[in-house]
């Protein structure tokens, strides 16, 4: 059950706290998703007979925790979506990295490319054919033992975007063997939360704005909630 995991429900928004390595959607896994969890915790919550609708207006990668919302409404998912796809919703981060950054805080600005074969995603010159700018600001939290907590703010949504600008830090996220990481995380999940949401209300137009606390591993163990 998603019980514990659930950041708010109206009846047009469903916000959950997503545990790393769980699918968002389904996929060729098979695996169980938080999506078909979700549904069925608002099919058990408000009794409903049959499929409840619900949608998904956003992902998360699966090794990565925090954050997720769905649309409760048709009405309600199309709002959310045009908000996500026009950027006007703030999407906030926190990473644990292997080693320190130089500076205290900067922004990773350049190209990527993705290799839709293998599902990497690779630092390109600009021109690059497919290629897309991806920006992100950072900012360290804390240092410590030859880590640092990053905060993290997309301000494009690119296919791992997050991940590729801290390994071009020279600084991998923990447990990111596909950038960088020397080795795994006993869950096989990778030091990527999504800590903040702020979005408007689909029908209401309310600010918004949703924390997940960070998982209980112990990769996170001893930093800042704060």
């Amino acid at each position: 059950m998603i019980d514990r995991s659930i950041l708010h429900c109206d009846n047009h928004l469903l916000v959950v706290n997503k545990d790393a390595g769980l699918p968002s959607v389904p996929d060729e896994s098979g695996d169980e998703s938080l999506f078909d969890l979700a549904r069925a915790w608002v099919e058990d919550e408000f009794r409903k007979p049959g499929r409840a609708f619900l949608a998904i207006v956003h992902r998360l990668d699966r090794p990565v925790s925090g954050v997720l919302c769905f649309g409760r409404t048709s009405k309600g998912a199309s709002r959310l979506s045009e908000q996500f796809r026009d950027r006007t919703t703030r999407k906030v981060y926190w990473g644990v990295v292997l080693g320190e950054p130089r500076e205290d805080s900067g922004v990773v600005d350049h190209h990527l490319f993705k290799d839709r074969t293998r599902n990497v995603v690779s630092v390109v010159p600009e021109g690059s054919e497919d290629a897309k700018r991806a920006r992100t600001s950072w900012r360290v939290l804390q240092r410590r033992e030859g880590k640092a907590l990053l905060e993290l703010e997309p301000h494009t949504g690119r296919s791992h975007q997050l991940r590729v600008a801290c390994r071009a830090l020279g600084t991998p996220i923990a447990g990111d063997l596909k950038y960088g990481a020397p080795e795994a995380l006993p869950d096989r999940s990778i030091a990527l939360h999504a800590r903040r949401l702020e979005i408007l209300h689909p029908t209401t137009r309310e600010e918004l704005a949703f924390e997940a606390r960070l998982p209980r591993l112990a990769v996170w163990q001893g930093w800042s909630q704060a």
